[in-house]
């Protein structure tokens, strides 16, 4: 649990390095609070069409709150790769997206690289 929380303390802090682990477990997190909030809309929907307006509204607000988030640990996590940030406008081209997700499951460098030291170490 500590590993999905930790890109939401760190939320806009664009500098460092994130580890596999840190990236993972957070794209884990977002993507089980987003199964929760359809089958929570799936349930009330079936008890009132405006309660399910309420679950609609719920995931769009994960969505939004999730962008900063998800764009600063991609960016420390290409980082710890000693990889510019700005890969991350990959995410922008479609058939770029293969890369992107290529890197984010790459093993980062050894020891300290100009992003800061080894998150593992």
């Amino acid at each position: 649990m500590e590993w999905m929380l930790m890109a939401w303390h760190k939320f806009a802090d664009f500098s460092g390095r994130a580890r596999r682990k840190e990236y993972w477990m957070f794209q884990l997190g977002v993507v089980i609070a987003y199964i929760a909030i359809v089958v929570l809309t799936m349930l009330l929907g079936a008890i009132s069409e405006t309660l399910a307006y309420l679950g609609v509204a719920a995931y769009s607000l994960l969505a939004l709150a999730a962008i900063v988030p998800s764009i600063a640990v991609g960016v420390r996590r290409l980082q710890d790769q000693d990889k510019s940030g700005w890969l991350m406008l990959l995410a922008l081209v479609p058939i770029a997206n293969i890369v992107l997700l290529v890197f984010m499951c790459l093993e980062g460098t050894a020891g300290p690289n100009q992003y800061g030291p080894d998150p593992k170490a």
